[in-house]
């Protein structure tokens, strides 16, 4: 590629790239030498993917003379740091998608074989090792139970230690407590929320954020008929799933958010209700990124808390410099202007309240 760009290329070029796997490391290597770089993602060029005879030679032109016109809209370029973090996500989500393929192979297999589960405890935990390699099975059932057992403990080796590259790079993200306030986001979950988006202030109005996630209907509109139908499904699909994903656990644990279901699924079924709430919640994402603020329906005993966990997620080293859990957790509260009035954190059944330092905050009047 050296030679060519040398020989093809001028300071005068205007370039367009389909986006494929290794767009960006193009990118990199020719925007040196060109005026400018296009990035088209080619289900958007209809004159494109509609072709009945498509070659590289042909897409190229096309593509080449709808530049000219101007009739190219380019996506946008993430900078290098949210490249990254994109990688590592996508790099967690085939570890899972492996671990869960490896989890039904083995449950297909004591299905086929008329085997019940384990009465107690986790079928897939270590305690449970001996319970799968005693199973009264043939040779060629045993080699199949533990090449799917060994492909497991991969999958979860490298899930937890993708996870814990994910908390290195988010640890000093002032961004990430502002979305572990909302209900169903934990790190995970953060760092796959900003991966996506990359600077909130890209999308001046939270409805284009909807439309990036493809979580808003489609709208035909036609003389003085308009109809909306179903989510677009146009945008990230990561940001798109990791919502749903979201709206799922905050309908379970969230008094807001269990009301909205309550009202929503007779009238639209379980799962729209669940596309809705999950519009919702990326609305609320939009608002508490640009605003950096606390969340409308924030429940302050339940971000406490959550807070709290997040610092012992990070562990003492990644914490700022001397500060304790709690006082983290303290320096959060008061970052979202919540909590003012707290003094402890209670944290779990059998473990006692975790003291709160005083809020650097004057007491709310009211």
């Amino acid at each position: 590629m050296d030679t060519w760009v040398e020989k093809a290329l001028t300071s005068q070029d205007a370039v367009v790239l389909e986006m494929t796997t290794n767009t960006w490391q193009v990118y990199d290597d020719l925007l040196p030498y060109v005026h400018s770089i296009t990035v088209v993602h080619p289900p958007h060029v209809a004159l494109i993917t509609r072709a009945q005879v498509m070659t590289d030679r042909i897409a190229a032109a096309h593509l080449a003379r709808l530049h000219a016109k101007g009739l190219l809209a380019g996506i946008w370029v993430p900078p290098q740091a949210v490249r990254d973090w994109r990688a590592l996500v996508a790099q967690r989500s085939k570890m899972v998608r492996l671990a869960v393929q490896a989890k039904n192979r083995l449950h297909s297999t004591l299905h086929r074989l008329h085997i019940d589960l384990p009465a107690e405890g986790k079928p897939f935990s270590a305690a449970q090792r001996p319970w799968w390699e005693n199973l009264p099975v043939a040779g060629i059932e045993k080699i199949r139970i533990a090449s799917d057992l060994d492909t497991l403990d991969f999958s979860q080796r490298q899930i937890e230690r993708l996870e814990e590259g994910l908390i290195d790079q988010a640890a000093q993200d002032e961004r990430i407590p502002l979305l572990i306030q909302l209900p169903g986001v934990r790190l995970v979950a953060a760092v796959t929320i900003l991966a996506a988006v990359g600077e909130i202030t890209r999308f001046p109005q939270a409805k284009q954020l909807v439309g990036y996630a493809g979580l808003g209907a489609r709208v035909h509109d036609s003389g003085q008929t308009t109809r909306t139908g179903r989510i677009t499904k146009a945008g990230r699909r990561d940001l798109r799933f990791i919502m749903v994903e979201a709206a799922q656990r905050a309908a379970i644990t969230h008094p807001h958010w269990k009301t909205e279901l309550t009202r929503l699924e007779p009238r639209l079924g379980r799962n729209k209700a669940i596309v809705v709430i999950a519009r919702k919640l990326l609305i609320a994402v939009w608002h508490v990124l640009m605003q950096q603020c606390a969340d409308r329906f924030a429940n302050t005993e339940k971000v406490a808390r959550k807070m709290l966990e997040h610092a012992y997620s990070l562990g003492q080293k990644r914490r700022p410099k001397g500060q304790s859990a709690a006082e983290y957790a303290r320096r959060q509260l008061d970052r979202l202007h919540l909590g003012q009035e707290l003094t402890h954190i209670s944290w779990g059944v059998k473990k006692p309240p975790v003291p709160l330092p005083p809020s650097s905050l004057s007491p709310d009047p009211s």
